[in-house]
């Protein structure tokens, strides 16, 4: 294993590398960091060289004002990319690591071979889906706050979910663990920056040229599982993959049939 510091102009950004092989880099979501993907650098490292790391302002990168860092987080993964030499890479990124994925690509995609998205869309909108699957996201816009509204009164994470937190509380209890290692104030300024900027027309996905993944459990009340298949259907090289009894953070809940997923994608 290979740990390092990425020195960007107004921050530090941490990361980790481990294994040997083709690159994949992972962009961990809101509610983690470089620590939340252990189960996928344990499984893809002895094929794959996995780069993990911790977006600005995500412990233990540098503390940095929560309402800018999205604007960098493109930028922060094309430094890193550039600082490790990776002349090809896939990416992997949950939630908020679409973001940096999205406009990382949308800027140039020259050198990423695959794309997994696991619930997620970044800042392309959702919303402005027009398939078949629009009713059934206009259904989820309106049950979703009532569901968040309920597990966030009982203190259950809403990016965990009812049945992760009943049927795996140990789990649950690591993933809201590493999520307390970064400051609640800062992710709170994060998170509505983000959802400012998912204003994109889902069409932009017609530029990516390699093979897209859209991965998502449908018992998400974070974003709809019913956005994969729409947007996969916009890309040339689309494809969608709906797990059935699974929350926001599949890859954390259902690592197993998760990495197996990935892993034949990537194939």
């Amino acid at each position: 294993m290979k740990a390092g510091w990425l020195k960007r102009p107004d921050c530090g950004i941490y990361y980790e590398v481990y294994g040997s092989g083709p690159a994949i880099v992972f962009a961990h979501g809101l509610g983690g960091n470089h620590l939340s993907w252990w189960q996928q650098v344990a499984y893809f490292s002895a094929k794959y060289t996995c780069v993990t790391f911790a977006h600005r302002g995500f412990a233990p990168s540098t503390p940095v004002p929560g309402g800018k860092a999205p604007e960098s987080y493109a930028d922060d993964l094309a430094a890193l990319v550039g600082e490790l030499g990776l002349k090809e890479f896939r990416l992997v990124a949950q939630s908020m690591g679409g973001w940096t994925s999205i406009e990382y690509l949308l800027r140039d995609a020259s050198k990423v071979k695959a794309l997994v998205l696991a619930s997620t869309s970044g800042t392309l909108d959702f919303r402005q889906l027009k398939g078949p699957e629009a009713a059934e996201i206009k259904q989820w816009l309106g049950n979703a706050p009532k569901v968040m509204a309920d597990l966030e009164a009982r203190g259950i994470l809403t990016a965990g979910g009812e049945r992760f937190a009943r049927d795996q509380p140990a789990l649950a209890m690591l993933y809201r663990q590493i999520g307390q290692l970064t400051a609640t104030d800062f992710k709170a300024a994060v998170r509505p920056k983000i959802l400012q900027m998912r204003v994109k027309d889902p069409a932009l996905l017609a530029k990516l040229p390699m093979p897209v993944l859209f991965l998502g459990g449908d018992e998400d009340c974070l974003y709809p599982a019913a956005a994969g298949p729409g947007f996969a259907a916009l890309v040339p090289k689309g494809k969608a993959v709906r797990i059935p009894k699974a929350g926001h953070s599949v890859y954390f809940e259902h690592a197993a049939e998760f990495n197996q997923i990935v892993e034949d994608f990537l194939k």
